[in-house]
C-alpha cells in the first residue's frame, strides 16, 4: 500500500505533463491568431479587387 501511495504522490508532483498542456494552449492561441490574420487579409484583398473592378467599369 505504501508503494502505491508513494507512486500516487510522485505522479501528483510530476510537472512534465503540465508542459505538454502549456504547449498545446500556446499552439492553439498561435493558430487562432494565424486564422484571424488570414481572414482579415482575405477581406482586404477582396476590397482591393472590388475597388479595381469598380474602376475598370
Amino acid at each position: 500500500m505504501q508503494n502505491f501511495k508513494q507512486s500516487l504522490i510522485e505522479f501528483w508532483k510530476d510537472e512534465e505533463g503540465l508542459t505538454t498542456v502549456e504547449y498545446a494552449i500556446a499552439g492553439s492561441l498561435v493558430g487562432a491568431a494565424v486564422v484571424t490574420a488570414f481572414t482579415n487579409l482575405g477581406n482586404e484583398v477582396t476590397n482591393v479587387i472590388d475597388d479595381i473592378t469598380t474602376e475598370l467599369k
